[in-house]
């Protein structure tokens, strides 16, 4: 564990961990999305461990040892609940986890058991580490929030050491789906347009709503084609991958998706584009989904 190249301008102390709060004022940051998915991990924040196992097994399929080991020192840009640095905590030596909202009080609870994890209030854009000090840095559906998403990266990036790993997840833009998927796509964008504005508490009955009578159709449609090993069907089926999650994981990610003012799409030759304009080399585009989720060597 590295100390804080600046001092907090507040320690906020808890019954698990303190929790060290820097400036999030910064230019790169949406006040409103920051405080939207803070209020967002404050509601779905009891992730069993059942559901980050399985999530992280289909995020994490392009990591391995000589990516992050016991003796990795690595960094996680944008933590949320905590449920990422959960999952690799017994894989790597010790997890700084940093999020600018709210979410950092849920990430100390689901986290309150493991101590390879400092968690810390602070944005992208004022990560308070040196650069050049982690063997491994991560951004797991942040990126794509942030009013600059090629300048988030390339701050993220530099914090990396030469010869380190970076690691992100961005949304896609649809660019391998076809026009019934896409319309479908482009009806949803408009409803969440309405939704992301809707005061709070209407905003999650809303999602909540959206959950049951549009996701779990297609959710429940997908899961009785794989029962009749039907599966070149089913993977056509759009929200075909949360045929496997829970009721908890389609509710959270209907508010993420429907809950949020700002969302940004890229194509796969984009997210390698952004990548090497931040100093990243022999790039993995993981061809499974989550799309696009893709590691970079820094050089």
């Amino acid at each position: 564990m590295k100390n804080y190249n600046q001092t907090p301008i507040e320690i906020i102390s808890t019954n698990n961990k303190n929790i060290s709060v820097f400036n999030t004022d910064g230019k790169n940051i949406d006040k409103e999305v920051v405080e939207t998915f803070g209020e967002e991990w404050l509601k779905f924040n009891a992730f069993s461990e059942k559901d980050i196992l399985v999530a992280g097994n289909e995020y994490f399929d392009i990591l391995n040892e000589k990516v992050i080991n016991k003796d990795s020192y690595i960094l996680d840009i944008g933590c949320g609940t905590g449920r990422w640095s959960k999952y690799l905590s017994s894989k790597v030596g010790f997890i700084e986890a940093i999020d600018p909202s709210n979410a950092v009080f849920a990430a100390n609870k689901l986290l309150e058991n493991i101590n390879n994890i400092r968690i810390t209030k602070a944005s992208v854009d004022n990560i308070p580490f040196e650069d050049n000090t982690f063997d491994f840095a991560m951004s797991i559906g942040v990126l794509h929030h942030i009013p600059d998403t090629q300048q988030a990266m390339k701050d993220a990036v530099k914090k990396v050491k030469i010869g380190g790993y970076f690691y992100c997840y961005l949304y896609y833009n649809l660019e391998s789906r076809g026009f019934i998927f896409k319309n479908l796509f482009a009806l949803s964008t408009k409803v969440r347009n309405k939704v992301s504005k809707m005061k709070s508490n209407n905003k999650k009955i809303v999602c909540d709503l959206i959950a049951i009578f549009f996701y779990m159709p297609f959710v429940i449609m997908t899961r009785i084609l794989n029962l009749f090993s039907l599966d070149k069907i089913s993977k056509k089926i759009p929200l075909n991958d949360y045929s496997n999650k829970s009721f908890f994981i389609i509710r959270n990610d209907a508010l993420d998706r429907f809950g949020t003012t700002l969302e940004q799409r890229f194509s796969k030759k984009q997210v390698i584009e952004m990548m090497e304009n931040s100093g990243l080399k022999e790039i993995i585009v993981s061809n499974g989904s989550p799309f696009y989720h893709a590691i970079g060597k820094r050089f």
